[in-house]
């Protein structure tokens, strides 16, 4: 889903994002509320940033990357924690661009994200190529999520890949074998 915000494009900067688990609900300029393989996600545009709520039998996430007044947390490159019986990881990453090669990449996401059924994007009226975007699908036990933040006025696009949900496998194996590196070897009864 496309959708004009109606509010004016603040000159905001990529390096003033700042990344959060776990806020309240913060007022949004557009949402898509979801239900996917009994996961209810919400997509928050809160401006040039963005919100995703998510709340499932085994728990909730809310991740926010947002202009935040105060916040002390700048936007990590990469995030790996569990939250209860999940595991959620975070990556970021800022692109710098030329103004060609910068409003192709904006048409480019803004195609791709407006007619998605599980996408929200948002402009801002005068600044076609000032936009947030996310995509989300679910995987599995997991729901991932992917969001673009454009700052034409920098050149910068600021890209996001999370994955939230239950503990894969792998992750289990992965920390059963740690915990037994840091035990040692199990000795042996004479």
């Amino acid at each position: 889903m496309l959708t004009t915000l109606h509010t004016a494009y603040t000159d905001t900067r990529a390096g003033d994002l700042a990344w959060a688990l776990g806020r309240e609900p913060l007022p949004a300029l557009a949402t898509l509320d979801l239900e996917l393989s009994g996961a209810t996600v919400q997509l928050r545009l809160l401006g040039a940033s963005h919100q995703v709520l998510i709340e499932e039998e085994g728990g909730s996430c809310s991740e926010t990357v947002a202009c935040m007044p105060g916040s002390s947390s700048p936007l990590p490159l990469g995030v790996s924690k569990r939250l209860g019986d999940w595991d959620y990881e975070f990556a970021a990453r800022v692109e710098k661009l030329s103004e060609g090669s910068f409003a192709g990449r904006a048409q480019e996401l803004l195609a791709l994200v407006a007619d998605h059924p599980r996408g929200l994007a948002g402009t801002f009226p005068g600044a076609p190529h000032a936009f947030t975007a996310l995509l989300v699908q679910r995987h599995e036990h997991q729901v991932h999520w992917r969001t673009w933040h454009s700052y034409p006025q920098e050149g910068q696009l600021v890209s996001t890949r999370t994955r939230v949900g239950a503990r894969t496998l792998e992750a289990m194996e992965r920390d059963a074998a740690e915990r037994a590196v840091a035990c040692g070897p199990l000795a042996t009864p004479v």
